[in-house]
């Protein structure tokens, strides 16, 4: 086999940015199939005025080889590894157009706290609620504004990231519950889920009533049963004594039958 056949073929984007804490892309390139070859010289015309620091940011996407001769070029990436790096760019890309007001076309305002540029096809992809909402001919639709008024600017920013997959896990568990709410309104069915699954993992004795009633409420069956197992099967309801009273005066009468219920049966057992 030559040494030129065995030269690695690589498809990579390529990116000039400016320099500084605030860099933006200036311009950028996808290179598919290139032979990188130490006789070859890699030429990139660049159509757009350079400042005079700036950087250059090399991608790969996929980088193949020709292990015997007459055979096609074959990834020495796995499917998974190139879905993973394909989920990263993408999530990537979605993170910088929020981040940078890239042709954005909505206009939401929080409250009087401030506003928040978004996309109407990321919305509406995440939720039915805002679909409908941009195909009808709703005040929204004309002034491409969306009104949000019952969340902080901070909870309806974490919202928004996480449509745009862009959420931090700490801001996620500091306004869960604000985010409950807005997968309930919005119809958002991952968000409902992945709130449900975080408030699963943090059960305890001070907050277990009270995720018992938010189960209830949004129909949240595996945080129910979560806190059940936490109540009855573990013991605890000697543990919330202090807080039955509120309970007791505050939930819903059919899920206070069903915690008695689930006590007796326990106990019969």
């Amino acid at each position: 086999m030559s040494k030129e056949n065995s030269s690695p073929i690589a498809s990579f984007i390529i990116r000039i940015l400016s320099y500084g804490a605030n860099s933006k892309i200036l311009t950028q390139s996808e290179i598919k199939d290139k032979v990188l070859s130490n006789k070859d010289c890699f030429v990139w015309d660049i159509e757009v005025p350079l400042p005079g620091k700036f950087i250059i940011d090399i991608e790969f996407l996929d980088l193949k080889t020709i292990c015997t001769k007459g055979e096609e070029a074959c990834s020495i990436w796995s499917n998974g590894f190139i879905q993973k790096i394909q989920n990263a760019t993408a999530l990537e890309s979605l993170g910088r157009m929020i981040r940078e007001g890239i042709y954005t076309d909505i206009t939401i305002n929080v409250n009087s706290e401030g506003s928040i540029k978004a996309h109407r096809a990321i919305l509406a992809s995440q939720s039915p609620v805002f679909r409908s909402m941009f195909s009808h001919n709703v005040k929204e639709t004309d002034l491409s504004i969306i009104n949000i008024e019952d969340m902080s600017i901070e909870a309806c920013q974490t919202f928004i990231n996480f449509l745009y997959g862009t959420v931090n896990d700490d801001k996620f568990l500091m306004h869960r519950l604000d985010l409950l709410h807005a997968a309930d309104k919005y119809d958002i069915h991952d968000l409902r889920e992945a709130c449900q699954k975080s408030l699963q993992e943090d059960i305890d004795a001070k907050n277990v009533l009270e995720r018992l009633q938010l189960a209830s409420f949004y129909g949240l069956t595996k945080l129910k049963i979560s806190c059940m197992q936490y109540l009855v099967k573990f013991g605890k309801i000697y543990d919330v004594q202090g807080d039955l009273t509120t309970f007791l005066q505050t939930a819903d009468r059919d899920l206070i039958c069903e915690v008695f219920h689930q006590i007796l049966d326990a106990r019969k057992k």
